[in-house]
């Protein structure tokens, strides 16, 4: 009787899941993926909001589009085939959690952009930092993504704190 094969995970590879990121986190570099996870807004807020504050006025645009993140990820995988870098998709990464923390398929027209139009929604800017203030302390849905990136942000600051490894953090961007 035949036995059968099982595939069976590299011995070096952990299996749990707090293990799995950390994992991850000593093998990336986590100040891109920080910045990353911001790119959207990096993008998305001075063009909306300074550059065609008339026409667009609004902070979620090109970086908040499954598009963008298409192209990023797409651009990832190639140059990962070609060089083996990984660091293009360890952006895209970056940036599909910022849409996910967005929840960004509550507003599908600007997520499947330009799929269902070209145009962006206008907003009304004018009291932006005390609306901002308001949804951050008054929305379930603004303020819980809020605080799920917080306590990513945390955990990632305990770890690198507990192995004292705060200035190799800031050098090679691991823990």
């Amino acid at each position: 009787m035949r036995e059968q094969a099982t595939a069976l995970p590299p011995k070096n590879l952990p299996n749990h899941p707090s293990s799995w990121l950390t994992y991850l986190a000593e093998r990336i570099d986590i100040r891109l993926l920080l910045v990353a996870s911001l790119l959207p807004d990096i993008i998305d807020k001075p063009l909306g909001y300074l550059f065609f504050r008339e026409s667009i006025s609004n902070g979620r645009t090109i970086g908040h589009t499954f598009l963008f993140l298409i192209i990023i990820t797409l651009a990832g995988f190639l140059l990962y085939y070609y060089s083996k870098r990984t660091w293009l998709l360890v952006i895209s990464f970056g940036i599909f959690i910022h849409l996910v923390l967005d929840q960004m398929w509550m507003t599908p027209k600007t997520l499947l952009w330009p799929l269902l139009g070209f145009t962006f929604e206008k907003h009304d800017i004018s009291n932006y930092i005390p609306g901002l203030i308001d949804s951050l302390t008054t929305k379930p849905q603004v303020y819980v993504p809020e605080i799920a990136g917080g306590l990513i942000l945390l955990w990632f600051a305990w770890e690198i704190i507990k192995r004292r490894r705060l200035l190799f953090f800031v050098r090679h961007g691991r823990i």
